[in-house]
């Protein structure tokens, strides 16, 4: 029997592990970690985004760089595929109003649960704690509870993940490893990362409210989700999406009247005040609350009150000095192996029989599910591909 080991426990190695023991592969997944998929699992505390349901050409297209990289991958397993092998696992999914896609107990662990007992039914073996500390010629080496481990296989997957959440398994200390082997990296940079901003006493009641219908711009990126102002920045599914930009030193813009054209803001501004204040005044016109008068007052006071340069500070707020959470801290990073280091098959081209899949690989994606879907369509390629090198026939 041909044997296959798949390093790394999260959703791509599992889809690996997944393919490989479906057409009869001998399959060990080994994770360093005590159990498997813990970045899986903390993913899924707010509700687990499994994909988006939208039209795949839209959806491919959130990849930007790497998307005709991906958009193979993505057609065989995408959106609709997600969907159905959740439920397949007898996890029903349903999609929310903005096209999020979540299983319905809206969970990780019982998603994970049964996706290990599907692997186990189909002989799969998991080892945990076992720590890969890098080859030795052909041999993997392995950092175990009982000493150092040596295995060889026909076949190996790497799915380690990036560099970010090292407290969950990912903190990219494979990337050695690969270089010492000649493998080509692209340098890890954090990706979805919140937004450190030296707030002055005047933010602290605020910490902690969400800022909604707004949009935040930075550079290319845009984005009209929520942020939260936390004690650090900003925080939530809006910033990310324009963190890419900030990470590429652009600065950071907010719109506090997005569905507002700059010469309504202007005429409402225009109106007569009476005996209001100016800010009770802003207040009213434009319906602004507390939080976002103070955001207003704490990057660009003292505010004029000329109704078009105020009309253009309210349309395009400058946050000053933004600059992006440590690596650790963000969702997910950019950088790791390149797609000039592999083949169609997601093999390196100088390590026959080496597959890598996952956030491992030099891509990155918004959140809203489309990391976990890259992250399963990759490591459904990888499996996919061991499978073929081994001599075996892809399940249908």
């Amino acid at each position: 029997m041909k044997t296959a080991i798949v390093i790394g426990g999260g959703p791509a190695g599992l889809m690996a592990a997944d393919e490989l023991s479906r057409v009869g592969a001998e399959v060990i997944v080994i994770e360093g970690k005590p159990s498997l998929g813990r970045k899986f699992l903390m993913a899924g505390k707010s509700g687990l985004n499994l994909t988006m349901d939208e039209v795949l050409s839209d959806f491919t297209s959130r990849y930007e760089d790497a998307e005709p990289w991906l958009r193979p991958m993505l057609d065989a397993f995408g959106p609709q595929q997600v969907m159905s092998f959740a439920n397949n696992l007898e996890q029903e999914v349903f999609t929310g109003s903005s096209g999020r896609v979540f299983p319905k107990a809206m969970k990780a662990s019982p998603f994970l649960r049964a996706w290990i007992k599907k692997l186990i039914q189909q002989g799969v073996t998991i080892r945990t704690k076992w720590l890969w500390s890098g080859w030795d010629e052909d041999v993997l080496v392995f950092e175990t509870p009982e000493g150092l481990q040596a295995l060889k296989t026909d076949a190996v997957v790497f799915a380690l993940g990036g560099s970010s959440w090292s407290r969950l398994g990912s903190d990219g200390a494979w990337a050695k490893a690969f270089t010492d082997q000649g493998i080509d990296l692209a340098l890890f940079a954090p990706s979805n990362a919140g937004i450190v901003a030296e707030w002055s006493a005047h933010m602290q009641p605020h910490f902690g409210t969400a800022l909604k219908a707004v949009a935040f711009r930075s550079g290319p990126c845009t984005s009209r989700g929520e942020a939260i102002i936390s004690k650090h920045g900003l925080e939530g599914s809006g910033i990310y999406s324009v963190s890419n930009g900030v990470r590429e030193g652009h600065a950071l813009y907010v719109d506090l009247k997005p569905d507002w054209a700059l010469h309504r803001v202007e005429a409402a501004l225009s109106k007569s005040r009476g005996k209001s204040s100016f800010s009770n005044h802003l207040r009213r016109a434009l319906k602004l609350q507390k939080h976002e008068l103070a955001l207003l007052n704490e990057c660009a006071y003292p505010l004029p009150q000329a109704p078009n340069e105020c009309a253009r500070i309210i349309k395009n707020l400058k946050l000053h000095n933004a600059s992006l959470r440590p690596m650790d801290e963000a969702i997910s990073t950019s950088g790791g192996v390149t797609q000039a280091a592999l083949d169609e098959h997601l093999m390196l081209l100088n390590k026959t029989g080496t597959f890598c899949a996952g956030e491992m690989l030099d891509w990155e994606a918004p959140t809203g599910g489309y990391l976990l879907t890259a992250c399963f369509a990759t490591g459904r390629t990888a499996g996919r591909g061991a499978a073929r090198y081994l001599g075996l026939t892809p399940a249908p």
